[in-house]
């Protein structure tokens, strides 16, 4: 057996991608890739802060079967053997870092305090890699005399035990792509590969607290052959389920290019004629009201999979929030992108979900926030529903100021959402997200294409793979963890559904 190297991922949350699994984050490839071509022969291993945790509590889990266990669910097959991995690496690239807050029903992302537990069981060299890096360059009591080299954006074989603060080019990082089959045999889950396609933010004037600009000042578009070539190797490794959604906008790559965006899905379509899930995420209101952007949703109605999700940062309707904070985006501008969204795609796929929906991201405690801001809110999402649309989700959270952008810059304040965050969350909940689920999901409509992920008191929960996948509880149950179902909505929650089996299409 060759030298032994490790990546242990602590899971990552970005405006611009998410790295939690089933989601296989573009870091842990390129970490993955950069370990195996800086050494040749190395037996390169990936785990994740589950496995860790699992190896710490004495090789079992938190709670008691048959509760699913949310610190140790996302276990690989090197789960066992996870202390002695950590002992024998000689380079350990530990992934972290959340960008925006972010709550999982599945899986908690590692705290500086775990990942200080990680490095204590390590013995070789140690790398940073990850919005994380970017927190302990800030403040230099946390943890960065702990690693050998830190890397804000990327990590290549070329500066993997020199550290970085830029991202690399694109043609250095496909240098150490090579086959994925290794790092996918080792996970516990099947997986959802995030797919980059440009750095950066083409808006002229950024959004006060978004994290993209710091990452990449300019935008740096992928040659779409590099982004076909990336995932003929995923999907030949096994993967066979895609979301492009490592960007601030797919609508905005290469410019708009409703052509090229057309052609390289046609692509990845060709080149993986099997695979089951084809989404996006991230979608900049401004490209989709356009004439462009209707004709690109037309294109992501055609080629990619139903049951997909066009996320859509209006932020805030409240004009003074829009100014303050540099939204750029109007209520009405939103309107024309919700209605182009679903003109393109409201209708249903071959087994009965919408093929694309529009989703809206709301953000409280920016700067310019009053009390108006919440009535704003309110009233603009009364005005969605008034003029019939669909909408697949809304995700609403309080601003994180994230080293280098403006908002971390801002004196400290108290806003109104600081006192008022959960009632007014609630309140959309119930005034917009539960009347829109019976709107989208009505009961008595089957979901198609269903997997039990986890057990709770309450029952099993079940999802399908994709962007912000709608989740369904079985109520009383304890299903095995994969089974297949059909179900029939018999209820609805602001954030998921109720169901129970539908016995003439549930697969066994």
């Amino acid at each position: 057996m060759g030298q032994i190297a490790a990546v242990v991922d602590c899971y990552t949350v970005e405006p611009s991608g998410l790295g939690v699994p089933p989601y296989l984050s573009t870091y842990a490839r390129a970490a993955f890739g950069a370990l195996k071509h800086a050494r040749p022969g190395a037996d390169v291993r990936y785990l994740t802060i589950d496995d860790v945790r699992w190896c710490v509590n004495g090789g079992q889990p938190y709670v008691s079967a048959p509760l699913s266990d949310q610190l140790t669910y996302s276990a690989t097959v090197n789960r066992d053997n996870t202390l002695k991995i950590l002992a024998d690496a000689a380079v350990l690239v530990v992934i972290a870092g959340d960008a925006v807050p972010s709550v999982h029903l599945q899986a908690r992302n590692g705290s500086p305090e775990e990942i200080d537990q990680v490095l204590a069981l390590a013995r070789g060299r140690r790398i940073l890699l990850g919005p994380f890096a970017r927190q302990v360059l800030a403040d230099r009591q946390m943890l960065s005399a702990a690693f050998d080299a830190v890397h804000t954006h990327t990590v290549t074989s070329h500066d993997l035990l020199t550290g970085s603060r830029s991202a690399a080019p694109y043609e250095r990082l496909a240098t150490d792509r090579g086959s994925y089959a290794e790092l996918t045999g080792q996970l516990g889950w099947r997986p959802v590969a995030e797919i980059e396609l440009y750095r950066g933010c083409t808006r002229r004037r950024f959004c006060s607290f978004c994290n993209e600009p710091v990452k990449s000042p300019l935008v740096s578009f992928r040659d779409p052959s590099d982004v076909l070539a990336e995932v003929a190797e995923l999907y030949a490794a096994g993967v066979r389920n895609f979301r492009l959604g490592q960007q601030t906008c797919f609508f905005s790559y290469l410019n708009r290019d409703a052509d090229a965006i057309g052609r390289l899905l046609a692509g990845i379509r060709e080149l993986c004629p099997e695979l089951e899930v084809l989404h996006i995420d991230n979608a900049d209101p401004l490209a989709v009201a356009s004439r462009s952007g209707a004709k690109i949703a037309g294109l992501v109605a055609s080629y990619c999979t139903e049951g997909n999700c066009a996320p859509m940062g209006i932020e805030s309707f409240d004009p003074a929030v829009i100014e303050a904070n540099a939204l750029t985006c109007t209520p009405d501008i939103l309107l024309r992108a919700v209605a182009n969204i679903n003109e393109a795609g409201a209708h249903p796929g071959p087994r009965g979900l919408p093929l694309l929906l529009p989703g809206l991201n709301l953000v409280y405690g920016l700067a310019g926030e009053t009390h108006r801001t919440h009535f704003e809110n309110l009233s603009w999402l009364v005005r969605i529903l008034d003029a019939g649309y669909l909408c697949h989700r809304i995700n609403i959270r309080q601003a994180h100021a994230y080293p280098g952008t403006p908002l971390s810059a801002h004196q400290p304040q108290t806003l109104p959402s600081a006192g008022h965050f959960e009632t007014w969350k609630a309140d959309i909940s119930y005034v917009f997200d539960k009347p829109m689920k019976q709107r989208v999901y009505p009961e008595g409509m089957t979901i198609p294409g269903l997997h039990a992920f986890f057990v709770t008191t309450r029952g099993t929960w079940y999802r399908r793979l994709g962007s912000y996948p709608i989740q369904v509880i079985e109520p009383g149950t304890a299903r095995a963890r994969s089974e297949n179902a059909d179900l029939l909505v018999t209820g609805h929650e602001p954030r998921y559904l109720y169901g129970t089996r539908d016995a003439a299409r549930t697969a066994t």
